[in-house]
């Protein structure tokens, strides 16, 4: 990765997580003074949300991320209507994340887990190629424990982010906890993309041998 591109990924990184993390800790804060703590974290929470419509909009295409926010502020709008606390609001990244992960174990009993699917999506701009070539991998032991303990490994860390998340909420104060959820999130996303990267290099020299031998 040239350096020019590293950078950019962490501005990308940097501003995510002011937007994402920071300015909605300072708004609830700010908005606390005037408001009840529902409606202030309510509002707060739309800010990410706005920003990753913006980004939908001007792309003219949804990433996962915007994706994801989206989702959760749809649970919390089903969390109010149901009569739920801002506690539970706080929840709705959780309640994603959680169920993505069970998404994740769920396709381990499947054909094909998760993972095989996404691998196929960015792995290659030609798709049809990069099928044909997992299709033919597929064949390989080996690469079909490769990619379950791939997306073992996701569902783990999705569900086990949930898990920390809802523990935290009743643990910590709401501003505290919106201090630190972001920072979770990306902590274990970045462990889990971590742990991708190396064990696919791992993997991928392993699985060229074994083919050679083939």
């Amino acid at each position: 990765m040239k350096v020019s591109s590293k950078r950019k990924v962490i501005q990308m990184i940097v501003i995510s997580l002011v937007i994402n993390g920071a300015v909605p800790v300072v708004v609830y804060n700010l908005l606390t003074n005037y408001y009840s703590s529902f409606v202030s974290l309510l509002v707060a929470t739309l800010i990410p949300l706005a920003d990753n419509l913006y980004h939908i909009v001007k792309y003219k295409k949804a990433d996962a991320f915007g994706l994801f926010m989206l989702t959760g502020f749809i649970l919390s709008l089903l969390a109010f209507v149901l009569g739920g606390n801002e506690r539970l609001i706080l929840l709705r990244e959780s309640m994603v994340t959680g169920l993505l992960g069970l998404i994740f174990i769920a396709s381990l009993f499947f054909s094909k887990p998760l993972i095989y699917h996404f691998a196929i999506k960015f792995s290659a701009e030609d798709a049809s190629e990069q099928k044909g070539k997992f299709k033919k991998n597929w064949e390989i032991p080996y690469f079909r424990t490769v990619l379950r303990i791939m997306t073992a490994i996701w569902g783990i860390a999705l569900l086990g982010e949930a898990i920390v998340k809802i523990i935290l909420v009743y643990e910590l104060s709401i501003s505290t906890f919106l201090a630190v959820s972001q920072l979770i999130f990306y902590s274990v996303i970045g462990a889990a993309i971590l742990f991708t990267i190396v064990y696919r290099r791992y993997a991928k020299v392993r699985l060229d041998h074994l083919t050679h031998i083939q």
